[in-house]
């Protein structure tokens, strides 16, 4: 299991990817989901992944082997985000219907093609996706569950990037504190609208001091919130 979120939102977008897989207690490792292809001055794109890992890997490597061949479309010369999340989809149906219905994985594909405003897509095994939208500027894939209400309450397509990341990382936390399947280190990703860069690439290890430190003042706010509760009359 894993969990991922992604939001499309006035100023950019804001990309945050855990790294825990496990084939149960004894068998656990990180891997890498949060990915990037990018085109100097012309595209930025992410793809963060859920599921099962030899499927999502598997995909990813057709993807970037097609990158290489500029007779067909792919990830580097797609017209837009719509015919790449088409062809994303229509890959991951493909590895999945060879290797097995058990073996499923969900996407998320979110950036800019030059000519466009920055899209987020979320695509589902069978290949078909939805995209993300003013009022539905968010998306989550693997263990979401936890780290939803948070998102929920805070996040607007209006709200700062930079708010934007604390939330991001507050869900992410709440997802740590109650589901071992995901865990530590972190990768996230902040791209702002129309600078077709990926410089903001972080890597968050639990001595990272600014994660560390909202983590510790999250927990205190919500433990003295919580005592200043009026007492139960019933």
């Amino acid at each position: 299991m894993t969990y991922c979120v992604a939001m499309r939102l006035s100023s950019g977008m804001i990309f945050v990817s855990d790294s825990r897989t496990n084939a149960g207690v004894d068998h656990i490792s990180s891997f890498r989901k949060l990915h990037v292809f990018q085109v100097d001055d012309e595209r930025t794109l992410v793809l963060q992944s859920a599921g099962n890992l030899a499927t999502t890997q598997s995909v990813l490597s057709l993807l970037r082997r097609h990158n290489g061949d500029n007779d067909q479309p792919n990830l580097l010369n797609g017209r837009s985000l719509y015919d790449i999340a088409l062809m994303v989809g229509e890959t991951l149906r493909e590895v999945i219907k060879r290797d097995g219905e058990e073996f499923g994985g969900t996407l998320l594909l979110g950036g800019q093609i030059r000519g466009e405003e920055p899209r987020l897509f979320q695509i589902y095994p069978q290949g078909n996706f939805i995209e993300a939208s003013v009022d539905t500027p968010y998306f989550q894939i693997g263990e979401s569950k936890y780290g939803k209400p948070i998102i929920d309450r805070v996040l607007r397509y209006e709200t700062p990037l930079s708010q934007a990341m604390q939330c991001a990382l507050i869900s992410m936390d709440s997802t740590l504190a109650s589901n071992i399947s995901v865990g530590l280190p972190l990768d996230v990703m902040v791209y702002r609208t129309d600078s077709f860069s990926d410089s903001e690439q972080y890597h968050i290890t639990e001595q990272h001091p600014y994660f560390s430190q909202i983590r510790q003042l999250w927990s205190k706010g919500l433990l003295s919130v919580f005592s200043q509760l009026p007492p139960l009359k019933l």
